[in-house]
């Protein structure tokens, strides 16, 4: 930039002391913002007031009667004056120019600079990562013996304890080439280190465990590093620290739920629906959670079948058990939760107010009812005298009606007996013992269903018959049949008429 070295000149600078000067008075601030072409005043000179600025005025057309330029008709008037000059000093700004700079003082082309600071970038960018992912590795963790597998925090040794079952697959992956690249046999034969590749087969271990689903599963089940532990009645004395406190123990259960996304405990605005949806949740849950990954190691030999069987059914019974008391556990947790939440104090205080709200109302409507009923009995009572001494007179008619309906019923079942005895029992001489019993038999047998109506029916068609034996039995022959008919009668049961 030109300009750069007439300011250095002007001011009898070198342009190193220029670009110290800027770096000393802006500091390194500088280099975030954008290049800007502008000139910033020093602070020793101000920017002028507005009131020292030119006016702009707008000028009109000339009138109609204007005859153009000449000394008492000028082409041009003044406004106004302009303000009086101000030496000011000036400094190049943005980060155009601090590129520049830097350019010039290591002496690179556009090219060279660039490429450098890609690099420069990419290094910052890698080192930011493997920071989300170092931390310091224990002494012991390193003397580790390879074969106490189980016994290692896969997590800790690729260096993820802070991540756990949240560590992602990239995590994961750029972990394991970290840790590849430190603790390789290889690279410690070439630094003069005695070779140990047990720790480096700790290494290789923890990532087949946390590579594989399953697997990573099994280890997940058992990681007592990221469980929360429940919090006492006097760390959660205060609502604020109880939904703090129980919120971090849910979110630690709820990596094992089968269900997701699982409900939140809330706070104090929480409904009571989404209070009752959480421990419905919790009391009802469906966990993946299993123990494999304590078993006992099963032996591979083909000559041990009874011990390696009795090692399986003893792992087996060991998982059960685990899983029993996990459930235990768990439930545990929630009514230790629900003991203490006050949201269901207050929920409950809500509910009885609105309980003894109604009943209040109940009660109101229960006296309005009663003096509504009081008022009503007395006319009720009064129509209740009327009533009973209609019925009273309607009952001794009706007592007169029955009682002269059951005469009438004794009169026809006498006349419906001696129809048969004067007919001679339908027998052409003297009848045997059994004809009349037949005849009366069947003539009970129709007495016990037949209605009144049916009985002076047939009483009326007796009467017609009179001692005509054959008319009198079509006449009851007809009677029967209606009952058969009716279904009041089987066919079968009548021996005469049939």
């Amino acid at each position: 930039m030109d300009w750069l070295l007439e300011f250095a000149e002007a001011e009898g600078l070198t342009v190193e002391e220029v670009l110290y000067w800027a770096f000393k008075e802006k500091g390194l601030e500088i280099i975030k913002e954008e290049f800007q072409p502008i000139f910033i005043p020093l602070p020793e000179s101000p920017p002028p007031e507005p009131a020292d600025m030119a006016e702009v005025e707008t000028i009109p057309p000339p009138p109609a009667d204007w005859k153009g330029e000449s000394e008492q008709n000028p082409s041009f008037r003044a406004i106004a004056s302009l303000s009086p000059p101000v030496h000011r000093k000036i400094e190049p700004y943005g980060a155009a120019f601090l590129a520049h700079a830097r350019r010039k003082a290591h002496g690179r082309t556009f090219s060279e600079d660039d490429r450098i600071q890609a690099a420069a970038k990419a290094k910052r960018t890698e080192d930011e990562d493997d920071g989300e992912i170092s931390e310091p590795e224990d002494p012991l963790m390193l003397a580790r013996d390879a074969k106490d597998w189980r016994g290692q925090d896969h997590y800790a040794v690729l260096g993820l304890s802070k991540y756990r079952y949240k560590a992602t697959d990239e995590q994961i992956k750029k972990a394991h080439r970290k840790k590849v690249l430190k603790h390789h046999p290889d690279k410690k034969t070439a630094a003069g280190k005695e070779e140990n590749d047990s720790f480096f087969k700790c290494i290789q271990k923890a990532h087949e465990m946390l590579t594989d689903p399953v697997k990573r599963r099994q280890f997940d089940s058992v990681d007592e590093a990221a469980d929360v532990d429940p919090p006492s009645k006097k760390e959660v004395s205060k609502p604020a620290a109880f939904y703090k406190k129980w919120s971090a123990v849910f979110e630690s259960e709820a990596r094992f739920s089968n269900k997701q996304p699982v409900p939140k405990l809330g706070d104090d605005n929480s409904t009571q629906e989404e209070v009752d949806d959480f421990y419905d949740f919790w009391y009802n849950f469906d966990s993946w959670r299993t123990f494999e990954y304590l078993d006992e190691d099963v032996p591979d030999d083909n000559e041990g079948r009874d011990h390696k069987r009795h090692i399986e059914k003893k792992n087996a019974n060991a998982r059960k058990k685990r899983k029993t008391e996990d459930i235990a556990r768990l439930r545990k947790l929630v009514d230790d939760c629900l003991a203490g939440d006050e949201r269901i104090k207050k929920f409950r205080q809500q509910k009885n107010a609105q309980k003894n709200k109604k009943k209040l109302e109940k009660e109101l409507a229960a006296k309005k009812e009663a003096e509504e009923k009081a008022q009503a009995q007395a006319e009720a009572e009064r129509l209740q005298k009327e009533a009973e001494e209609k019925a009273k007179v309607e009952k001794e008619a009706g007592k007169k009606e029955k009682q002269k309906a059951k005469d009438a019923v004794k009169k026809n079942k006498r006349v419906v007996r001696a129809s048969v005895k004067d007919v001679n029992y339908f027998a052409a001489a003297e009848p045997s013992a059994q004809e009349v019993d037949a005849v009366l038999d069947d003539v009970d047998k129709f007495l016990g269903v037949a209605d009144p109506d049916q009985l002076a029916d047939l009483v009326a068609k007796l009467n017609v018959a009179g001692k005509d034996a054959g008319k009198v039995k079509v006449a009851f022959s007809e009677a029967t049949g209606g009952l058969v008919g009716a279904g009041k009668l089987k066919e079968s049961d009548l021996k005469v008429f049939m």
